[in-house]
């Protein structure tokens, strides 16, 4: 029986059996409609077809945090999306291999650079792909991006990891009290701000007496160059001045005995010269051992720059191991940066809560007696028995003034008014 004769056969079955015709038909209407569903939600999640022409990269991560590929993260170049993240596999060196299918035929260069960037709040990622320059060779299909031209972004608890209990808790109430201080900033932050124009109001005439001798300085160094420039130009004024100079020195010359004749006649000047020259002798006796410990030094001074040598040496292999340390702090501070500035805000209402702190230390200090008193003699905090036996005693209460719970004063409740 050939192909025809059985759908001919097929056919003319579905017309005679009741109803088999409509279920047929039924059963063509619901695949024709899964196909359209599977197509619509295929085109909604993203993803290419296996006909379409694509561009396969991988790229090797320290770390994929908030990556799925089941999620299909996204692949952006210069903020548009060409591709999606397909998969995820870790190799032996500790890190992950992460492979992009790009939607379209693109030339990506082996100086390509990959960068994992959260998209939203929930530390969703998304990859966002630099493909290189043309001086490059262009990258083959699967090939992999070292892992030197890849960044992953910081996480929060890998910043609070090296703090430890203590600090953590400290941080996590001053990141309270930094979003009640944010709260409150319509109120609070107005009077900081007048209170700042007030001081530059202040500092304006400062600032305008320093313009001033800054202008006048300028002058003044201005009119010394023209002086000076008219001094150099002035040959006949310096040629008189060397003559006179001259002049003045032959006329002492010419009177040297006369002046030496007035220095023997000096009284008392040769015994000063003989005191000074015994000083002297003095000194160049106290300078032997100096020399002599220079020159002991200076046989020392050879090692001793050797050992210099070999640390500087060694500071130098320091600074180039702890180079990529301070390249990966770089991101870190700078991430740091809006907490510094929202903790550098939060500080004005801890100086206000803190200031408090003392009276409130001294009031709690007024109960600790009766407090260990109670502790003492009571078994349990919540029991009603202690080492006496059963509690079967009255309770008197005694309002404090005022009706309130706490004491006004510190001295309130010790028998004071």
């Amino acid at each position: 029986m050939t192909d025809n004769s059985r759908f001919g056969a097929a056919i003319e079955r579905m017309r005679t059996v009741p109803g088999l015709g409509r279920d047929v038909t039924a059963l063509v209407v619901m695949i024709a409609l899964g196909l359209v569903a599977t197509v619509l939600i295929k085109a909604q999640l993203g993803g290419s077809t296996p006909w379409a022409d694509t561009t396969v990269v991988r790229a090797e991560v320290a770390e994929i945090p908030g990556l799925n590929p089941n999620s299909q993260n996204s692949v952006t170049i210069a903020g548009v999306k060409v591709g999606t993240v397909t998969e995820a596999e870790a190799t032996d060196r500790g890190t992950a291999l992460v492979t992009l299918v790009l939607e379209g035929n693109y030339q990506v260069h082996q100086d390509a650079r990959v960068v994992l960037r959260p998209k939203n709040a929930l530390n969703e990622m998304q990859v966002e792909l630099n493909p290189g320059t043309s001086k490059a060779p262009r990258l083959a299909e699967r090939g992999v991006i070292p892992l030197n031209q890849t960044e992953r972004p910081v996480q929060a608890d890998e910043v609070l990891e090296h703090l430890d209990e203590r600090s953590q808790l400290a941080l996590t109430d001053l990141l309270l009290e930094s979003d009640v201080a944010l709260a409150r900033a319509p109120q609070h932050l107005p009077k900081g701000l007048d209170a700042t124009s007030d001081t530059l109001g202040t500092l304006r005439p400062v600032v305008e007496e320093l313009r001033g001798r800054r202008a006048k300085i300028a002058d003044l160094v201005s009119a010394l160059s023209t002086i000076s420039t008219a001094v150099g130009k002035n040959d006949e004024r310096i040629t008189r001045l060397a003559s006179s100079t001259s002049t003045t020195l032959a006329t002492l010359a010419g009177s040297d005995d006369q002046l030496r004749a007035t220095l023997r006649s000096l009284p008392g000047f040769t015994g000063e010269l003989r005191n000074a020259m015994r000083g002297t002798r003095q000194l160049t006796a106290q300078l032997d051992p100096t020399l002599d410990g220079l020159h002991a030094a200076s046989g020392e001074l050879p090692r001793a720059l050797k050992r210099l040598q070999s640390t500087v040496t060694s500071l130098d292999e320091t600074v180039v191991a702890a180079r990529p340390a301070l390249d990966r702090a770089v991101p870190v501070v700078r991430d740091l940066r809006p907490l510094v500035n929202d903790v550098r805000s939060a500080m004005g209402p801890l100086a206000n809560i803190g200031g408090r702190l003392d009276q409130d230390t001294q009031t709690v200090m007024t109960y600790l007696t009766a407090i260990k008193a109670f502790v003492y003699n009571t078994s349990s905090v919540f029991g009603a028995g202690d080492a006496n036996g059963s509690i079967i005693r009255g309770h008197l209460m005694v309002p404090l003034p005022g009706a309130g719970v706490l004491p006004n004063r510190i001295d309130q409740g010790r028998g004071g008014q």
